[in-house]
């Protein structure tokens, strides 16, 4: 695979890939694979700059995130925040599919939206309200509550939960780990985004497994959406 380095500084106007139930977070890394030609053309603009865009979730869950016809032309209302990340690794197949590994870099939020470009969608972010670039906070989680919440849900859904993998992963990265890991609501996984700071983020992913369950929460908004 091909390999970049990060950034020296976030974008002023940032491409996004609004995609339901995908999390990513300052520091973790999501590999996806590209195939919708906008979404190719994205990754092409992308590579030929600073290799930066961001993921966002459609307020309204999309059932399998595959295109159907016409497609192109869709603008869901999205969630007003996303993660931005850079292109860490990626590999290009001959028919112009894209197998990328994004490395989360920083939250934002929309301010406004811009015109499309290649048929993808563009904003204006706001990064000065998250101020968690990836290395800034290093919580200490109670690893000990965490756990056992852990094994408690996969007991309640039914879920095979191997705790020794859970084991090697250090304090400041198992929130994000989980977050990522357990298959949360879309509308849970952005409240574990749009969480203030890690130790709220810690909060929010011990509520979601001790309380959480199959059906989504009476209330599933934790913040504003754009309409668009």
């Amino acid at each position: 695979m091909n390999e970049n380095a990060a950034p020296s500084s976030l974008p002023p106007i940032l491409s996004i890939f609004p995609l339901t139930g995908t999390l990513l977070l300052p520091g973790t890394r999501l590999p996806l694979h590209i195939f919708e030609p906008r979404y190719r053309n994205m990754v092409d603009d992308a590579l030929g700059s600073d290799g930066v865009f961001g993921m966002i979730q459609p307020f309204a869950p999309q059932p399998d995130n595959f295109p159907q016809a016409g497609a192109e032309a869709a603008r869901p209302d999205l969630y007003d925040v996303g993660c931005a990340g850079y292109i860490e690794r990626w590999e290009k197949a001959p028919d112009g599919r894209y197998l990328i590994q994004l490395q989360g870099l920083s939250r934002f939020r929309i301010k406004e939206e811009l015109a499309q470009e290649k048929g993808y969608r563009r904003v204006r972010p706001d990064y000065s309200c998250f101020p968690d670039t990836a290395g800034g906070e290093s919580p200490q989680p109670d690893r000990t509550r965490l756990i056992q919440a852990l094994e408690n849900y996969g007991k309640r859904q039914g879920l095979t939960i191997d705790l020794k993998q859970v084991e090697p992963i250090p304090d400041p990265d198992l929130i994000s780990v989980l977050g990522i890991a357990m298959p949360f609501h879309p509308a849970e996984k952005q409240a574990l985004l749009e969480a203030p700071s890690l130790k709220d983020r810690e909060q929010v992913l011990v509520s979601l497994l001790e309380f959480g369950s199959e059906e989504p929460p009476l209330d599933p908004e934790p913040g504003s959406r754009t309409l668009n």
